[in-house]
């Protein structure tokens, strides 16, 4: 029987867009898969404009100021962030149950621009989460978790996707 969680709310903040066509694809069949089994919503936070041309920190500082203006004060933040603690997909299922549990409303995801977080956002986050102790790009990540995302439902529901 499918769990349908719709009491709480996912979302995925992103720094950018991407122009990678298979990137875009992916992301939206798996997105589409998550919104089976609970809300799930994805925002696009504007790129800093001429960021070719500004300091690495002041852009993360501009970015940061954005990520927090989105946010609300109830809002459970989880960063994607090299830095933070790993997991493997059944811990991440876990995790996620775990919040539900909780009867968190709002679970915000929130995978940074090309250089990371401000200190403004570090200080805001609940959680940071680290997908692999490879680096990937800020896009590519977008992709890879969709899919971990959609694999702790199927995981959540004892459904077949998730092989052990």
């Amino acid at each position: 029987m499918l769990k349908i969680f719709k009491k709480m709310n996912i979302c995925l903040y992103v720094v950018g867009k991407t122009d990678f066509f298979f990137v875009n694809t992916g992301t939206e069949e798996y997105f589409k898969r998550i919104k089976r089994y609970i809300n799930f919503d994805f925002k696009v936070i504007k790129d800093i404009k001429n960021a070719k041309n500004i300091d690495s920190s002041l852009q993360k500082h501009q970015e940061g100021e954005k990520i927090i203006a989105s946010l609300t004060n109830n809002d459970i933040v989880i960063l994607l962030d090299e830095n933070g603690n790993e997991m493997n997909s059944k811990n991440f299922a876990d995790f996620i149950q775990k919040q539900m549990n909780k009867s968190v409303k709002n679970l915000v995801f929130i995978i940074g621009g090309a250089y990371g977080f401000s200190e403004e956002v570090y200080k805001r986050a609940n959680y940071k989460i680290s997908l692999s102790q490879m680096t990937f790009s800020h896009q590519l990540i977008r992709l890879i978790f969709a899919e971990q995302l959609y694999r702790a439902f199927s995981i959540i529901n004892n459904e077949p996707y998730h092989h052990e």
